[in-house]
């Protein structure tokens, strides 16, 4: 994927789309194959590509008993960094939960939650950016938002890869979309050669219209 390109991965649950963002993520080791990430072997060499790739998954997965700004605290700790309180303020403004920063996650909706998530990723600088499900949870604003950053990402000639069994809000940033079916990438084309109405018939003709 060149700089600049955001991908959506479609695909059924049980397709194999989470595994493979494990894969890129150097989480899971392949059976077979190569992968390469910035030009750097990420199968032999997985701790030099790392610090560039930042994921969310399908679950926040944020310490519920810590703040928003205790969260991003911690991340940067274990992830090496020594952050000004200012610089982790300045994160949270970014993802719209600055007026929050002080309150316990527990007390966060899903959607607030993924922001946070996001927050943390985004403070790391990844150039190459793994969402599972990411607008799962998100009001009509909060999709806005995260359309906001998908576009920010290209700006900036990051990647993006987004895995989701939806289409609608997801492509709007897209350059690319994919799809999976048992465990097999069986469509892979620019978006500009699809029109949005053929997209769900096209998909449904792959997996077999499952969800």
């Amino acid at each position: 994927m060149p700089a600049g390109t955001v991908l959506v991965l479609l695909g059924p649950n049980g397709a194999g789309k989470t595994t493979l963002l494990k894969i890129l993520a150097t989480l899971v080791r392949p059976r077979a194959g190569h992968l390469s990430i910035a030009g750097v072997d990420a199968l032999r060499e997985p701790e030099r590509v790392r610090p560039l790739i930042g994921m969310v998954g399908h679950g926040a997965q944020v310490y519920e008993d810590l703040t928003a700004l205790e969260n991003l605290r911690f991340w940067t700790t274990l992830a090496g960094q020594s952050l000004p309180a200012s610089a982790l303020r300045a994160a949270l403004e970014a993802v719209e939960l600055g007026g929050v920063a002080d309150e316990r996650v527990r007390t966060f909706s899903a959607g607030m939650k993924r922001r946070l998530a996001l927050a943390r990723v985004q403070l790391g600088g990844a150039r190459l950016l793994l969402l599972d499900e990411p607008f799962t949870g998100l009001d009509r604003q909060g999709r806005k938002w995260l359309g906001g950053v998908l576009l920010g990402v290209k700006a900036a000639g990051g990647v993006a890869v987004i895995a989701t069994h939806t289409f609608g809000t997801e492509l709007a940033a897209a350059d690319r979309v994919a799809v999976m079916a048992a465990g097999r990438l069986v469509l892979d084309r620019p978006l500009a050669e699809l029109s949005w109405e053929a997209i769900p018939a096209l998909y449904d003709s792959l997996t077999g219209g499952t969800a």
